[in-house]
């Protein structure tokens, strides 16, 4: 194959940055060029675009393959969708302008709040979370703006609080470089039922000094993102991914810091197994399944 077609999200958000990134080693190493498609849905529209043969590779939140390959709610049938790799697992949050006086997640009550693109995996990542905080759509006034555009929205004052892709991003470090913001925190007894209650969710700490506006260490939760890819997409394609992203762990978190830490989700093949990426029960692909052997994370 001469051409990679990766599906990632909308042009400067996690996915993009992260398939740009791999992409450009892929082609060092290989010779494989690859083009990186936009993607306004992520997830859900590269699932869908991975069982129309129009890409090769997916960037998704890992609580949607199991979805796709099932067949449940946004997916209209199963889809032979397949694990090729982690990508990060980064902090998902919301944000206001430091002149607000939102602190707690559950001030957002009563507000509006941009929470992203209709029908998005970050949409749908709101309902996971307010369903389990017990706070329905009709307590707040849902916006659907891309993060550019809520961000943009949030600085005119059109919402009062925008929900965030993991960072580092170039939307959210536009936004606060153009806008004192402050992120809110959870209460820690609903953090802890957040991170209880849904599997695909971890916990994470968000530094302080992480971008202008994090002020003190915040705890978060953070979803495993992954890359996919159609059981009939080439093994030897994917096979060629996996082992670039296996040789260039130190490098990708160089060139974006939303790698470091990744080597600890590829560890967990070696004491737990294949099980460890095989989110919603969904199997990792043959290409990926021998590179792990290559490489000696898998027996």
């Amino acid at each position: 194959m001469s051409i990679i077609r990766i599906g990632t999200s909308e042009r400067g958000g996690t996915f993009w940055t992260e398939g740009e990134a791999i992409a450009s080693l892929v082609q060092r190493e290989t010779g494989i060029e690859s083009q990186i498609l936009e993607a306004g849905q992520a997830s859900i529209e590269n699932a869908r675009r991975l069982d129309e043969g129009l890409i090769d590779l997916a960037f998704m939140a890992s609580n949607w393959i199991g979805r796709a390959s099932k067949g449940e709610i946004p997916f209209e049938h199963e889809i032979d969708i397949r694990v090729v790799a982690p990508a990060n697992a980064g902090a998902m949050f919301f944000i206001t302008r430091a002149d607000n006086e939102l602190l707690n997640v559950r001030d957002m009550v009563g507000k509006r709040v941009s929470i992203g693109p209709k029908g998005s995996g970050m949409v749908q990542h709101i309902h996971t979370i307010f369903g389990v905080l017990g706070i329905s759509f009709d307590d707040f006034t849902p916006v659907y703006l891309s993060f550019e555009d809520g961000g943009k929205a949030l600085e005119a004052g059109d919402v009062d609080a925008q929900w965030q892709c993991p960072y580092p991003n170039v939307v959210m470090r536009d936004i606060s470089e153009r806008t004192d913001v402050r992120v809110l925190e959870y209460n820690p007894d609903d953090l802890a039922d957040l991170l209880r209650s849904v599997d695909f969710y971890r916990p994470a700490v968000m530094p302080k000094g992480f971008f202008k506006g994090v002020n003190a260490d915040t705890e978060q939760a953070a979803v495993v993102n992954i890359i996919a890819a159609h059981a009939r997409s080439d093994a030897e394609t994917v096979h060629a991914f996996v082992t670039t992203m296996l040789n260039s762990l130190d490098e990708l978190a160089e060139i974006n810091p939303l790698f470091i830490g990744l080597g600890d989700v590829f560890d967990r093949l070696k004491s737990v197994g294949a099980s460890s990426l095989e989110f919603g029960g969904t199997a990792l692909h043959p290409g990926a399944i021998q590179a792990y052997r290559d490489a000696g994370y898998l027996s």
